[in-house]
């Protein structure tokens, strides 16, 4: 009789066990994978929603916020701007010219541990100020981005826009002439 009850009180506890962990899910331990990976690009995704807000209000430090201290970001056909200090710098420069308008949309985030690689595409606008020495433009490409959990928070290491749009030839701009091209 003894084991009789004590195989059905095993059996119930199991049961309740089974059924407690299908309805209560456990947080994801294992830090890789597909699971895992959504999990971060959710958290990529609302980042970068805040960052195009700041670029486009011109907060610059709080951009920074989510750059490591030793960050890169390698702009296209400019010199990369090494750690956070020369983020900062460099883009308070280019926003007292006028108004950057970023789109990022995130495509692809593959994420292992501390560290997410996230691949997506960007557009970029750029009104200027009157007087500003930079005329109004706008680029799109795609851009991969390296990201580190650090202290609890994913931040940007590696920022890397690369251009789809072709650079100007010269003498191509209207009003220009080339001298080659008059005999």
């Amino acid at each position: 009789m003894k084991m009789k009850k004590y195989i059905l009180l095993s059996s119930l506890a199991l049961f309740v066990l089974l059924l407690y962990n299908c309805t209560n899910p456990k947080p994801i331990d294992d830090l890789t994978g597909t699971e895992y990976s959504k999990q971060v690009k959710t958290i990529i995704d609302n980042k970068n929603k805040q960052i195009q807000q700041w670029y486009a209000t011109g907060m610059i430090d709080s951009v920074a916020m989510y750059f490591t201290e030793d960050c890169i970001q390698l702009p296209p056909n400019q010199p990369p701007l090494v750690g956070r200090d020369n983020l900062i710098k460099g883009w308070k420069q280019n926003i007292q010219f006028g108004k950057w308008i970023f789109d990022l949309r995130v495509q692809e985030v593959k994420a292992s541990g501390d560290l997410a690689t996230e691949l997506g595409q960007y557009t970029l606008t750029f009104e200027p100020y009157e007087n500003a020495p930079i005329p109004a433009m706008s680029d799109k490409g795609k851009y991969v981005v390296l990201w580190e959990k650090t202290e609890g928070d994913w931040k940007i290491v590696w920022d890397a826009p690369v251009s789809e749009l072709p650079l100007p030839i010269p003498g191509s701009e209207p009003g220009s002439t080339d001298e080659s091209s008059q005999e």
